[in-house]
């Protein structure tokens, strides 16, 4: 339908009832260069704002052959057009006589530092572009305003998409050092296993954040400088060779004293699994795509999982082979996160003794001289750590302040002072040589690593209907997912960078509701369904149609929202 017909349909709305806005809903109108689809018409003014897609061709945005040529340069792209939209739009997107209320309004998905294939801008291979946005279409009390909307939907929009896409308004340069930044990082990140390293923070990057609700670089903050003896270079396509500190492959302990940047490097290590923009300060910090944060969690859920590991039979002969529990403690839920990241394939785990759980990361030695070996269930995480490397080829880096038992299980100790890396793996093995454990101290596995076996996930735990005539997925933080009734609590999940992924953790959710749980796949196999369906089609496939709102997220925050499911039911 041309934009004259949309003027025309929108001018005989004037004055009607809200809900007449759905007579330009499911179709597609030509304004301009574009094609504006209405994909839903919000009920009334006051509720979530109209949900619209608009389809550039390449021929108006013009972008150069080098950023749409591959899947990574066109996630980066889509992700500079976006944070050039959303600036235009800061402004351009209110209307000065708004309305009532969400009129007149026209916004995109806010995004953070991380660069992730999002639904609200994608790029095409032959260079187009798909934008989402929502806009809220314009009412006097309940009565519609037909000229604020064809101004809106014919003039202001257009107008801000060109400012922000089209070729006359690229900034090229600034286009090619965002995709190489992307680019860099992929191909540091791919080079890490071969190195046999765990993470790579760049010479001269700024790891402290604003603050703890606030994720941009802190002005002023020192750059990474890197001692010879933990440095390392790697290679990219962009920048040619960077100088940084490797984080090997084996049991890295992170030490120095309070407030001198242990668990700032740690958390940089943690969220450089992603990509981040230029500036950030983190851009040329890469983690190996599976590695886990883990930490005590009192209160959560666990469901069928096997603690053996770590914890033996229970009192009055209570088997931990499949542990059930709705209230865990600090010491089972570690466990079990344990468990469950190995299980969702993780190959590195990061822990800050911060918020782990004490009795469960170190049992010393007149501890236990006083409450013997059969008489704890529980074995530590120091005495499996080593294990988990040699025999599972799991890694672990770990924050320790005053956990010293630690410095026997070590391949190497960075000491911090004053945000600064320090190599002292050789102070600690004399430390750990001069002041030896006792024997009975001394960590060691007490037996192998137990076979586990697979928790098959019963369809019905993923019933979004449950205590609701309609199906109901929804997430409006990081803190928690709702499906149906139940509200998953996420909100320690330290990976989960933006509500975007929760969102996108709900339509999973959703879609193992709709059939791709059948109670016979294990939850490795679901996991492995959802990577599939979103290697081969992108996150659109797997996204709620017409939402602008979803993110990219890994398998092991998918595997760890199923696991918090209270109503989860494995067999």
């Amino acid at each position: 339908m041309a934009e004259a017909d949309l003027r025309e349909a929108l001018l005989a709305l004037d004055g009607r009832s809200y809900g007449e806005y759905r007579r330009i809903g499911g179709r597609a109108w030509t304004v301009g260069a574009l094609a504006l689809t209405v994909e839903h018409v919000q009920g009334d003014p006051f509720a979530a704002p109209s949900r619209v897609r608009v389809d550039a061709p390449a021929s108006a945005l013009s972008l150069p052959r080098e950023s749409t040529g591959t899947a990574v340069a066109r996630r980066a792209t889509a992700d500079f057009l976006h944070r050039a939209l959303a600036d235009v739009l800061a402004t351009a997107g209110r209307a000065r006589d708004a309305g009532a209320g969400t009129s007149g309004r026209i916004e995109i998905l806010r995004v953070g530092q991380e660069i992730l294939e999002r639904t609200a801008v994608v790029v095409t291979a032959d260079g187009g572009a798909r934008v989402r946005l929502t806009a809220g279409l314009p009412a006097d009390g309940r009565r519609i305003r037909a000229r604020a909307a064809v101004e809106m939907l014919t003039e202001r929009l257009p107008r801000a998409l060109a400012e922000a896409l089209f070729r006359e308004s690229l900034d090229r340069g600034a286009l090619a050092r965002h995709v190489a930044a992307v680019e860099d990082q992929c191909a540091l990140r791919g080079s890490l296993r071969e190195r046999k390293l765990v993470a790579f923070l760049a010479e001269g990057a700024v790891l402290p954040r604003v603050s703890g609700v606030d994720d941009r670089p802190l002005r002023g903050a020192l750059a990474l400088c890197v001692p010879e003896e933990l440095a390392v270079e790697l290679e990219a396509p962009h920048a040619g060779r960077i100088r940084g500190l490797a984080v090997r492959e084996g049991v890295t302990l992170v030490v120095g004293g309070g407030y001198h940047g242990k668990s700032t490097l740690l958390e940089a290590i943690a969220r450089s699994v992603y990509d981040h923009v230029p500036g950030d300060g983190r851009e040329r910090c890469v983690t190996v795509a599976d590695a886990v944060c883990i930490r005590a969690e009192d209160g959560r859920s666990v469901r069928g999982v096997d603690l053996r590991p770590f914890i033996g039979r229970l009192p009055l002969g209570r088997s931990t082979e499949k542990f059930d529990t709705d209230d865990a403690s600090g010491s089972t839920s570690q466990a079990a996160a344990i468990v469950e990241a190995l299980e969702s394939g993780a190959v590195a785990l990061l822990v800050d003794e911060d918020t782990a759980a004490t009795n469960f990361m170190l049992r010393d030695a007149r501890m236990r001289r006083l409450v013997s070996a059969d008489r704890e269930p529980i074995t530590p995480f120091l005495d499996r750590v080593r294990q988990l490397h040699e025999e599972r080829n799991v890694s672990s880096v770990l924050v320790v302040g005053g956990a010293g038992d630690y410095l026997d299980v070590a391949d190497r100790v960075v000491a911090m002072d004053t945000y600064q890396p320090h190599d002292a793996t050789a102070s600690a093995r004399a430390i750990a040589a001069a002041l030896p454990l006792p024997a009975e101290a001394g960590p060691r596995a007490p037996d192998a690593w137990p076979p586990v076996a697979k928790r098959v996930p019963a369809a019905a735990s993923f019933d979004a209907r449950r205590g609701r005539r309609g199906e109901r997925v929804r997430s409006r933080s990081t803190r928690s997912i709702e499906l149906g009734t139940e509200e998953i609590d996420v909100s320690l999940l330290a990976q989960l960078v933006d509500p975007a992924q929760c969102r996108l953790i709900g339509d999973a959710l959703l879609a193992l509701h709709r059939g791709l749980c059948d109670g016979r796949a294990s939850l490795p196999e679901l996991l492995d369904r959802l990577d599939e369906r979103l290697a081969s089609e992108g996150i659109e496939a797997l996204a709620e149609r017409g939402f602008g709102d979803r993110a990219q997220v890994r398998r092991h925050e998918i595997a760890a929202a199923i696991n918090r499911l209270r109503s989860l039911r494995v067999g």
